[in-house]
C-alpha cells in the first residue's frame, strides 16, 4: 500500500466505510450461522423424537413378553440424499436388547426433559458422530410396571447440508451487498469530489502573478464552502498587500523624483561656476532644505508602509496612552517654543488610559498628529493634547484628542485629507501630505477610529479625535512606548 494511496481522500473515506461494513457483515454472518444451526438442529431433533415415539408406540405385549417392531415409517423420516445412517435400540429394564443395533451408546446419566420425557445427546458410534434421542416407556402387566428404553441415533450429514443451504445464501447476499456498497461508494466519491478536482484545476491553471482569483463557493458542497471563503479572503489579503506594495513604490517614485531632481540640478549649478560667499550660503541652505524634505518624505513613506503591514495586531501590547502623549509633548515642546505656540497636555494619572497597540506605531500616531497641528498653527496659537477615558452603551473607550486654533480644514476636505499627499493648500508649510494618512493607517491597525471636527471653543481650528477600546487597569504589564516616532 503506497503512501499516495494512504493519503488519498477517496481511499480513506472508502476505508472508513468498508471497515464498519465488514464488521457488520461478519457479525450478521455469525448470527446467521447460529440461527441456521438452531433451525437445522431443531429439524433433526424433531425427526429423531418423532421416530423414537413411533417406535415407542409399537411396543406390544405378546404373552408375558414385550415385543418391538420397527415400521418402515419410522425410518422414512430420515430419508435424504445425504445417505445418513440411522441406528435404533430398544432395551428392556434389565438391559436386554429387544430390537435394533446392539452396543448402541446410551447417555451415562439420564436427564429426560419436557412433556415427552426425551433426552437428546451427541455421541460417537462406529467412528461416526451421531445425534441421538432416548425416551422411556413404561409397560404394565399383572406383575407390575416395566420400563423400556427407546433410542434413535442418526449421522449428521443431512443436518450439515441443511445448515449450509440455510447459511451460504445469506452470506452470499451480505457479501454481494458489501461489494455493491463499496462500488457505489467509490462511484459516489468520484462524482462528489468533482467540484474539488475542478477547484484544484482552477487554482493550478491560474497565473500566480494575477491576484484576480475568485472561487465560487456556491458550486461546492456546504462543508467545503468555508474552504473557498478562506481562499477568497486569503487572495484578497494578498491583493491588498500587493496593492500596498505597488502604491508604496509608485508613491516613493513620485515623491522622491522631484527632490532628487532638484538636488541634482542644484549640485550641477554649484559646480558650474564659482559663486560669491552669500550665493554659496543660499545654495547650501537650499540643498539642505531639499535634503531635509527628501529625508522627511522617505521616513514617512517607510512609516506608512510599516503601518500598512497586516501583522501589526500580532505585536500589540498594553500601553499607557497618557504616558505616550506626555513623552511626545516633551519631545516637541522646543519646536512649539520656537514657533511661539502654547502647547499643553490634559491627561489622567498613569495607568488609567490603557490601550492595546504596537508601541512604536502608537508613538508615531501621536507624534504625527502633534506635528501636523504645530505645522499648521500660526505663531501665538494654541495646541492642546488631551487624553480621557469614557464609557458608553457600546463599551469603555480611551480618547486621544489634538486641538489647535489654526486655520482648520474645510468640512468638504476633511475626508480627503486622509488621502496620501493631499494638502488643503500649497502655502508656505513644508508638509508632505502623509501625516494624517499615516494616522488613519495606524489607527485602523489598532482597531481605533479617527474623527475630524471643528474646534469646540474657537472660531477657527481643528479637533482630531482618535478613539481606542479601553483596557482594565489590571490588563497586564504596561509598556512605556518609546522609540522613533517617525514624524
Amino acid at each position: 500500500m503506497t503512501t499516495a494511496m494512504l493519503s488519498s481522500l477517496r481511499f480513506r473515506l472508502a476505508l472508513w466505510l468498508l471497515l464498519p461494513l465488514s464488521l457488520f457483515v461478519a457479525l450478521c454472518a455469525a448470527l446467521s450461522w447460529r440461527n441456521a444451526a438452531n433451525v437445522a438442529d431443531y429439524v433433526q431433533d424433531h425427526d429423531l423424537l418423532a421416530s423414537a415415539k413411533m417406535l415407542s408406540d409399537r411396543l406390544i405385549w405378546e404373552g408375558n413378553d414385550v415385543q418391538a417392531s420397527v415400521p418402515p415409517s419410522a425410518l422414512s423420516l430420515f430419508a435424504s440424499p445425504d445417505r445418513d445412517r440411522v441406528y435404533l435400540n430398544v432395551q428392556g429394564a434389565g438391559g436386554e436388547l429387544l430390537a435394533g443395533t446392539p452396543g448402541f451408546p446410551l447417555p451415562a446419566e439420564p436427564h429426560p426433559e419436557g412433556t415427552d420425557q426425551a433426552q437428546w445427546y451427541d455421541t460417537h458410534f462406529q467412528d461416526q458422530p451421531l445425534r441421538a434421542v432416548v425416551v422411556t416407556r413404561t409397560m404394565h402387566d399383572v406383575d407390575g410396571a416395566r420400563a423400556y428404553t427407546i433410542a434413535v441415533g442418526k449421522t449428521t450429514h443431512s443436518r450439515d447440508h441443511m445448515l449450509a443451504n440455510l447459511w451460504y445464501p445469506t452470506v452470499a447476499y451480505l457479501l454481494a451487498a458489501l461489494g455493491l456498497t463499496v462500488a457505489l461508494s467509490a462511484l459516489a466519491l468520484t462524482l462528489e469530489l468533482r467540484p474539488v478536482v475542478r477547484l484544484r484545476q482552477q487554482l493550478a491553471q491560474h497565473d500566480p502573478l494575477h491576484l484576480d482569483l475568485q472561487v465560487d463557493a456556491k458550486v461546492l458542497h456546504t462543508e467545503l464552502r468555508p474552504v473557498a471563503d478562506t481562499i477568497n479572503r486569503f487572495v484578497q489579503q494578498l491583493r491588498a498587500h500587493s496593492e500596498a506594495q505597488r502604491r508604496f513604490i509608485a508613491d516613493a517614485a513620485h515623491q522622491l523624483r522631484t527632490p532628487l531632481a532638484l538636488q541634482s540640478t542644484q549640485i550641477e549649478y554649484a559646480r558650474s561656476a564659482p559663486r560669491q560667499p552669500d550665493e554659496q550660503d543660499a545654495l547650501w541652505t537650499s540643498l539642505h532644505a531639499s535634503n531635509r524634505r527628501l529625508v522627511d518624505v522617505t521616513n514617512k513613506l517607510l512609516l506608512l508602509a510599516q503601518a500598512e503591514h497586516r501583522d501589526a495586531h500580532t505585536r500589540q501590547e498594553t500601553v499607557d496612552l497618557a504616558a505616550v502623549a506626555l513623552r511626545c509633548v516633551e519631545q516637541l515642546a522646543a519646536l512649539a517654543d520656537r514657533q511661539h505656540i502654547d502647547l499643553g497636555l490634559d491627561a489622567p494619572a498613569a495607568g488609567q488610559a490603557l490601550v492595546r497597540a504596537e508601541p512604536s506605531l502608537l508613538d508615531a500616531l501621536v507624534a504625527n498628529l502633534l506635528d501636523n497641528a504645530l505645522r499648521y498653527t500660526q505663531q501665538g496659537g494654541r495646541v492642546t493634547v488631551g487624553v480621557r477615558c469614557s464609557a458608553g452603551a457600546t463599551g469603555h473607550w480611551v480618547e486621544l484628542s489634538v486641538a489647535d486654533n489654526g486655520p482648520g480644514i474645510p468640512e468638504a476636505a476633511r475626508e480627503r485629507v486622509f488621502e496620501r499627499f493631499f494638502r488643503v493648500s500649497e502655502d508656505t508649510t513644508s508638509g508632505t501630505g502623509l501625516g494624517l494618512a499615516i494616522v488613519r493607517e495606524i489607527a485602523q491597525a489598532f482597531g481605533a477610529t479617527v474623527v475630524l471636527g471643528p474646534h469646540p471653543q474657537e472660531a477657527h481650528g481643528l479637533l482630531v479625535t482618535v478613539r481606542f477600546a479601553a483596557l482594565p487597569a489590571a490588563a497586564g504589564p504596561v509598556v512605556a512606548a518609546g522609540g522613533d516616532a517617525g514624524g
